[in-house]
């Protein structure tokens, strides 16, 4: 059965003509499953191996001198989505020269299915590529052979399969201790990115919770704006007086300023108005003048505060009110010899 299925393919090209004959040969040797018979799904333009392991593709005839006329290309596909593909290239590689640094007749060529972006095309028998690796579960491999100066030894690639490592399991929010907690929420920059790690499943349902109106005052929070003063004072002497001692913006960790180590505080950090700066200029004739406050006001803040359950799982999520001193006036003090 075999002979008369090749005699009748052989008479059928016989009748096409030579040319066709030809190329239907060379599509027969390049789709032919004898090459890597193994997890090969023949289509019209490429092999696909299902790679579970190690294996190797070569050119045709390795390590002898490969045919003209080849196209060949293999699409490699490992079996998860976590796992990267490595190539690997036999030092024994040989192909027809480049011309003007380019490989533009016989080549061997390794993409990246998506996107369609080459790695890298190698010819010629001076340097042998190094190792290749998948960004996907997947990768193509592609050798193109013209009618002219076939060479040898042609070229082996041996692949294997690159395990990503597992991304640690996260512990839940509500086991993490307070200074953890406090670490992980104080990196996020908005309340959702906040409310996505504390409760993954639910947060939306939680940010509703947490601006739900309730019989209590939900924030008191107001920030009196000082109004500023007009003084007619020369350039210099206002530049001076702004980079002297004046209130200015502090940032202050609400753990350390409230001298609370049971909650969690996000923002973590606030603005507030504290003096500083320097008293070059002081008036008086002291040993140790210092930029201190004359006028100190209570501001509040609104923020979300993180507690755990008492005797219970899970963590208690409030929006509260932080009392917070600003300082609206400073003034450069001498401090006695004995402070």
């Amino acid at each position: 059965t075999m002979f008369f299925n090749i005699a009748l393919i052989i008479s059928l090209l016989l009748q096409l003509g030579m040319p066709l004959f030809k190329n239907v040969l060379i599509n027969l040797f390049i789709f032919s499953p004898s090459l890597c018979s193994v997890g090969v799904h023949e289509s019209q333009h490429e092999k696909v191996l299902s790679v579970t392991g190690d294996g190797i593709i070569q050119s045709p005839d390795f390590p002898n001198t490969y045919p003209r006329n080849t196209v060949i290309v293999w699409r490699l596909v490992a079996v998860t989505e976590s796992s990267r593909i490595q190539l690997t290239f036999d030092p024994r590689f040989g192909l027809e020269d480049a011309e003007d640094g380019i490989c533009k007749y016989d080549y061997v060529e390794v993409e990246e299915p998506v996107g369609g972006v080459a790695l890298g095309r190698w010819c010629g028998s001076e340097m042998v590529p190094g190792p290749q690796v998948s960004k996907g579960n997947q990768i193509l491999i592609r050798f193109v052979s013209d009618e002219y100066f076939p060479s040898d030894p042609g070229f082996c690639i041996r692949y294997s399969l690159l395990q990503q490592p597992e991304a640690p399991a996260v512990m839940p929010a509500w086991m993490q201790s307070v200074d953890v907690l406090s670490e992980a929420v104080a990196g996020f920059s908005t309340m959702e990115e906040v409310m996505k790690y504390l409760e993954p499943e639910r947060w939306q349902v939680d940010m509703e919770d947490l601006y739900m109106p309730t019989w209590q005052v939900v924030g008191k929070s107001f920030i009196h704006q000082k109004k500023s003063r007009v003084v007619d004072l020369n350039l210099l002497r206002e530049e001076v007086r702004l980079y002297s001692c004046t209130p200015r913006n502090f940032s202050v960790s609400l753990r350390e300023e409230l001298k609370r180590t049971d909650a969690i505080f996000w923002p973590s950090c606030l603005l507030v108005k504290r003096c500083g700066g320097n008293c070059a200029c002081c008036s008086h004739n002291c040993y140790d003048c210092q930029c201190s406050p004359t006028k100190v006001a209570k501001k509040y803040h609104e923020v979300l505060m993180l507690k755990h359950r008492a005797g219970g799982r899970g963590l208690q999520k409030t929006l509260t009110d932080v009392s917070l001193e600003h300082h609206e006036e400073c003034s450069c003090v001498c401090k006695n010899d004995s402070d």
